[in-house]
């Protein structure tokens, strides 16, 4: 508990509220949030069971006091307060005080003594200050509700609460998107500080901001690994959860909305964050052009399945104070208690329709205004529910997919949620796309916990599994109304990502090590499928063989079919040490470190030459899922599955462990080159002997053996032969004439 004083209401320590209501607003009541006019702004906010609702506006007086003009608001109007205020400008801190029934156990919680962020506000200022005038009901001196039925707390939240503030978002750069072809998009998960904190070339002061994330030091390294798009973590604004802040720590990456319009400005410049809300705006819309410019397209990771308050007893900050059922998920029969199928106390109910409203809202606006090319949505099963079940042609998604500016946008889903049958990887609508987390746990079953447990004596499993994920995972999206599918493109392809091992981590732990987040080790996943080679943590002796794993793994996810995403820092072999939830560290453990040893160098090389062989060769990005037979008049079938000795595989064979060595040609349709992969998934040498094929000799492209790429010059003829090392991968391609 951190707050030093306790502010009770009494109204006549403010500025008077105005004594009839405002003049009729001039939005229609339909668009929602606070809009600037020369003369005054335009209010209207959604609290449907409220019997008063008034729009304060905020002013520091002497020594830090808040001084408040409150207005009364018109309505409601179909649940809708509105309102114009004459006099209110860009840069003036706001937000309101809602009045009505106070009965918890009903899910109504209005109380006036709280201040409301408006759950539309495009900026946000202000430190959060816990302590018991956050909550709306009375708590005791440890946070904790006082025992029997909630009472209404009278304390005033306005000194202890961040302010919405109105913005000035006009801007005179671009703000288009890029629309880059999902067959070109190469993906790259960062948060905006961890990605820049430690980076050559960044000044100090633009370390760890949205600027320093558009700086020429930034775009030149993506570029010249061949990105296309960067993935950011949550950049709207964010509020960290009580339990976090008691124990000294902060939620980093930032799952934890405070607003769905404004950009977090702590990842702004300190010239920015001290002239306001305007400027991070404008920061941030800076950023998005100057990535435009160099090519990259930008897609923003967006939390619409809960916010920051909390569970019922958490902090009243914005929603729950304008109505909880008017955005909650509420138990059946019992309004009073949340149904939480996301883990975080809360779920916003997407069968209201102010919630569906207020996200496509968020969406329109940070593409239309912002520029916006993507958004990935985190535990997007949430968002597809009426109630316990999920839809996968749900009102929301159908509204997204048809909308004239969401539809042409990327939309990228991590598809589950931990309520009821909450896993539904390839379960939604065309054109959006989802996390393909089959993809991820074959790959690091195959390549690191199949190879731990022949270590250790044991049968591993067979090869059919990863043979479905190169070819872009048909069981999953080549079903639909549509024949194909939603395509091959539809499965993003990850090995790892923000939440997990790190790809280093993954050859050097078996176990996680979280110690750091004071949890006891309890969080994070332990379903990790790694391989410590032997022994857990650093180990010279072992960085060899450590290294050719992370070869594997990576070859893998670029030259298989799909839209593959890299996690910062992987393209140089970073560590977190083992922690595979790093949520609340914001510091080194987290920040990438670029500080690279000359076996980082060679694997970040050998990351970038895999991008520009993909992005070459049309062969490793077909559009459709494989028939296994010929198309368009090529006389090579679009893939074929052979063994070692260079026939086809025979069926029978795909179910034996001895299938994890085998090879896989895939035509360039007469056009392009003809790719063979050759996999050896054992952990013994192998002879293996090179295919017909078109009877053109194969030149060697890649070899996961050698550490960095160095102008391979190895020919092969067809039936040849060649002895593959255990568990490896070549890549030959052969010319069509």
């Amino acid at each position: 508990m951190t707050q030093t004083s306790h502010h009770r209401i009494e109204p006549k320590r403010y500025i008077a509220r105005a004594p009839e209501p405002t003049a009729p607003s001039r939005t229609h009541a339909s668009q929602l949030g606070v809009f600037v006019h020369p003369d005054g702004v335009d209010v209207a906010i959604t609290a449907p069971l409220a019997s008063g609702v008034e729009f304060c506006a905020i002013d520091r007086g002497p020594a830090g006091t808040i001084l408040e003009r409150r207005y009364a608001l018109n309505g409601p109007e179909l649940g809708v307060w509105t309102g114009f205020i004459p006099g209110i400008e860009v840069g003036q801190h706001y937000g309101f005080r809602v009045h009505g029934r106070w009965d918890p156990e009903a899910g109504m919680r209005h109380n006036p003594a709280k201040l409301l962020l408006d759950p539309y506000g495009r900026g946000v200022a202000g430190d959060f200050d816990l302590g018991p005038a956050v909550f709306s009901h009375e708590v005791d001196e440890n946070l904790h509700p006082i025992p029997g039925p909630r009472k209404i707390n009278e304390l005033d939240s306005a000194p202890h609460v961040p302010h919405s503030v109105i913005v000035d978002d006009s801007y005179y750069g671009t703000v288009e998107a890029l629309h880059t072809p999902w067959d070109r998009t190469v993906i790259y998960e960062a948060h905006v500080r961890g990605l820049t904190m430690n980076l050559p070339g960044v000044p100090t002061h633009l370390r760890g901001t949205y600027a320093g994330l558009a700086h020429p030091a930034t775009i030149a390294h993506l570029q010249r690994l061949g990105i296309t798009a960067i993935e950011l973590l949550p950049i709207q604004a964010k509020l960290s959860e009580t339990f976090l802040i008691e124990k000294g720590l902060s939620n980093y990456w930032g799952y934890n909305t405070l607003g769905f319009f404004a950009p977090e400005p702590s990842y702004a410049t300190k010239a920015a964050q001290a002239e306001g809300p305007s400027a991070v705006l404008r920061e941030v819309k800076g950023m998005v052009s100057l990535l435009h410019e160099a090519g990259i397209e930008v897609i923003l990771d967006v939390v619409y399945n809960h916010t920051c308050e909390g569970g019922t007893d958490g902090p009243t900050l914005s929603w729950r104070g304008f109505g909880e059922s008017n955005f909650y998920m509420q138990k059946p029969g019992n309004p009073g208690e949340f149904d939480d199928v996301t883990g975080c106390g809360n779920s916003l109910d997407f069968r209201l329709r102010r919630v569906i409203q207020m996200s496509l809202d968020s969406l329109r606006y940070w593409a239309e205004e912002v520029g916006i090319d993507g958004f990935r949505f985190d535990l997007a099963v949430t968002l597809g529910r009426q109630g316990r079940d999920f839809h996968s042609h749900h009102p929301f998604f159908v509204a997204m997919t048809t909308d004239p500016v969401l539809r042409s946008r990327k939309l990228i889903t991590e598809p589950w949620d931990l309520g009821h049958n909450g896993w539904r990887t390839g379960q939604f609508p065309s054109p959006m796309a989802d996390w393909n987390d089959r993809y991820r746990n074959t790959v690091r079953s195959f390549w690191l916990s199949d190879q731990a447990a022949m270590a250790d004596g044991k049968r591993p499993a067979d090869s059919r599994e990863l043979v479905t994920r190169l070819s872009g995972s048909a069981d999953l999206f080549s079903r639909g109304r549509v024949p194909g599918g939603r395509g091959t493109f539809a499965s993003i392809n990850f090995v790892t990502a923000h939440d997990g091992f790190t790809l280093g981590d993954l050859v050097t732990y078996n176990y996680k090590h979280n110690e750091a987040n004071l949890e006891d080790n309890r969080d994070g996943t332990d379903d990790n499928r790694s391989w410590n080679h032997g022994n857990e943590g650093p180990d010279a002796a072992l960085l060899a063989a450590r290294q050719k794993s992370m070869r594997n793994l990576i070859a893998t996810l670029l030259l298989s079919s799909g839209t593959p995403m890299i996690t910062a820092g992987d393209e140089i072999g970073r560590t977190q040490f083992g922690n595979n939830n790093p949520y609340c560290q914001d510091n080194t453990l987290s920040w990438v470190d670029w500080r690279l040893q000359p076996w980082q160098e060679d694997f970040q090389e050998t990351v970038s030459y895999l991008i520009r062989l993909r992005r070459e060769h049309t062969v490793f990005r077909p559009t459709g899922f494989y028939t296994g037979t010929p198309r368009n008049g090529d006389p090579l079938p679009d893939v074929t599955w052979l063994a070692r000795d260079g026939e086809e595989m025979p069926a029978w064979k795909w179910f034996e462990p001895s299938s994890r060595s085998f090879q896989m040609l895939r035509s360039g349709g007469g056009t392009d080159v003809d790719a063979l992969i050759i996999i050896n998934g054992l952990n013994e040498p192998r002879e293996f002997t090179f295919p017909i094929g078109r009877g053109r000799p194969f030149d060697l492209a890649w070899d996961s053996t050698v550490a960095r790429p160095n102008g391979f010059r190895e020919r092969k003829l067809p039936g040849s032969t060649i002895e593959m090392e255990e568990q490896s991968i070549r890549l030959y391609l052969s010319n069509p004439a």
